[in-house]
């Protein structure tokens, strides 16, 4: 089996490990959009950039791929392989491919849908 992670404290195990660890908050302003008309700028969001311990999208999923889906299954797919490359498992064979599984928990995922269904 294998890890892997995307939180508010850093992607990937050992960035959140650290973090967690040492007692450091995920939680700050929100930056993912403009809060400023909300009454609470607060929130515990995935920190993205390309430094150490930040999630960067394009490392993860091509972004023609993206323009697919919601970020939430970014954040998921990119986990997966975390947790595919922890386990050191890259079956070769379709019928380990087909025995393969990654379980996958997430506090809440589609609210960009949700929030701004496509047009008709």
């Amino acid at each position: 089996t294998g890890m892997g992670l995307l939180t508010p404290l850093g992607c990937g195990v050992e960035a959140t490990w650290s973090r967690l660890v040492a007692g450091r908050s995920g939680a700050g302003t929100i930056r993912h959009f403009d809060a400023s008309h909300l009454p609470c700028t607060i929130a515990c969001e995935i920190p993205l950039g390309q430094g150490e311990g930040e999630f960067d999208a394009d490392a993860w999923v091509p972004a023609k791929d993206r323009r697919k889906f919601d970020r939430f299954i970014t954040y998921a797919l990119a986990a997966a392989e975390q947790a595919l490359t922890d386990a050191a498992w890259k079956p070769e064979e379709e019928d380990a491919r087909k025995r393969t599984g990654v379980l996958i928990g997430s506090g809440i995922g589609g609210i960009e849908s949700i929030g701004n269904p496509p047009s008709p």
